[in-house]
């Protein structure tokens, strides 16, 4: 939503917004933009009448201003509406969709295409270092977007990225996620088949070929279709990977690749980015070096800071899955140091208990755990919710040390006695946490 608000206003609408908890990145790009945000939701936001109200999907019925909006009858469209008709439809629509790994693979894509010459408009679900923003508007044929499966708007419970009109389509993977809105795993392989019949003839899907989900959900699929990954039955097959402290080489096909990023994980990554770039005709050689001066995304490994020696790093993790590959990742970048997993039980499926065995799986991976408390846990009935006490205790009994704690300022309290020089803090939340990470580094500055 704030990302389409810098694209609304890049396109001179006067734009202003709504929202109770507005965090960093989001906070200081809108801030820089000069977008106003008013705190809370009140009626009296919109005495003046927008020419149109731009609902968010965490938006429900009841809200004061949403209440406001249909007495009114003013005009009104989810974020995904407005972004398909004032963005996408008439241009080249690269859609990039997935449980984990769409920011990453959308930046990059974004930046091999820009790199390529193609001057791509993007919107993505974070702010890409390359760029210092989450958006671009230019008048090229080619669009670039994060497409999310859950759904729109409480009037359009459809997913997000059913109005995104791809021409290439890359599927990064498909697991269970969106415990609040999808009852199984088969409701959420729907939503991608979906998506995979929208694309026409003359487009592509790239496809994780390593992922059964994925594979089963291509099969009746009528578009081209690649399959990446390290299996033998990829016909782009990704192979030879070397790490070290600094990233990562490894070959498609017959070309090699190297990245200034770490793990399996951002391997597939780069290599479903460099498959679509060949889609659009990027030469090789500007791939390259493009993935040389590639710099990430803020809130995906970030050091946000270094005090007494010790970094604290941030991580967007919110899913097991994602958890255990940043872990992964953090290894092969920082060998022989300690890692302590701070974790945040906050997003929608994390604070219920459909991952309690494979969170303590993923978080055990570090040397030291800290867990909070399950965010707004007044919201999940008791009997559904995430024991973060029983993820402590799990980890303990795997020899590690583990502890829950309230809130941010107890974990801060408690972990930086037990820090030295050389050690690793990498904090997993999908929200602010408190500033955390300013309060780590300031009690460890002393």
């Amino acid at each position: 939503m704030a990302a389409l608000a810098g694209m609304l206003q890049a396109r001179g609408h006067h734009v202003t917004g709504s929202d109770e908890n507005v965090y960093p990145p989001m906070s200081t790009m809108l801030a820089s933009l000069g977008i106003s945000v008013m705190q809370g939701y009140k009626a009296e936001h919109l005495e003046t009448a927008p020419d149109c109200v731009i609902v968010g999907n965490a938006i429900p019925r009841g809200n004061a201003e949403v209440e406001a909006m249909l007495n009114r009858k003013l005009l009104y469209r989810s974020q995904a509406e407005v972004v398909k008709e004032e963005f996408i439809r008439g241009r080249r629509s690269l859609v990039v969709a997935g449980t984990h790994g769409k920011t990453t693979t959308t930046s990059i894509a974004a930046w091999l295409l820009d790199q390529g010459g193609l001057d791509p408009t993007f919107l993505i679900g974070g702010v890409a270092q390359n760029f210092g923003v989450s958006f671009r508007v230019t008048n090229s044929d080619y669009f670039i977007i994060e497409g999310d499966e859950y759904d729109t708007a409480y009037f359009d419970k459809g997913p997000k990225f059913m109005h995104y009109l791809p021409e290439l389509a890359i599927v990064n993977n498909i697991e269970f996620d969106h415990a609040d809105i999808f009852n199984n795993l088969d409701e959420i392989k729907l939503s991608f088949r979906r998506l995979l019949n929208i694309v026409p003839q003359n487009g592509m899907v790239l496809l994780n070929g390593d992922d059964a989900n994925c594979v089963d959900v291509a099969k009746d699929c009528l578009a081209q279709l690649i399959e990446v990954g390290f299996s033998k039955n990829c016909a782009q097959r990704i192979r030879d990977v070397a790490y070290s402290s600094s990233g990562s080489r490894f070959k498609l096909g017959e070309e090699t690749f190297e990245i200034p990023l770490i793990g399996e994980f951002n391997v597939r990554n780069a290599a479903m980015a460099a498959t679509a770039a060949r889609f659009y005709d990027v030469p090789k050689t500007k791939v390259d070096n493009a993935f040389k001066r590639f710099s990430g995304i803020a809130r995906r490994q970030e050091v946000r800071g270094e005090a007494r020696g010790v970094k604290v790093i941030d991580d967007f993790g919110h899913h097991p899955t994602a958890i255990a590959h940043t872990m992964q990742a953090l290894r092969h970048r920082y060998p022989g140091h300690r890692i302590w997993a701070v974790f945040e039980p906050r997003s929608n499926t994390t604070r219920r208990a459909v991952f309690q065995q494979r969170l303590s799986d993923a978080l055990k991976a570090a040397d030291g755990v800290f867990i909070s408390q399950v965010a707004k846990l007044e919201q999940i009935p008791e009997n559904e919710r995430l024991n973060p006490e029983a993820v402590v205790n799990a980890i303990q009994e795997s020899g590690r040390p583990a502890f829950y704690e309230e809130n941010a300022d107890a974990i801060v309290n408690r972990i930086v006695p037990m820090l030295r020089a050389q050690d690793i803090v990498a904090v997993f939340s999908n929200g602010g946490f408190d500033r955390i990470h300013e309060k780590l580094l300031e009690k460890l500055r002393g």
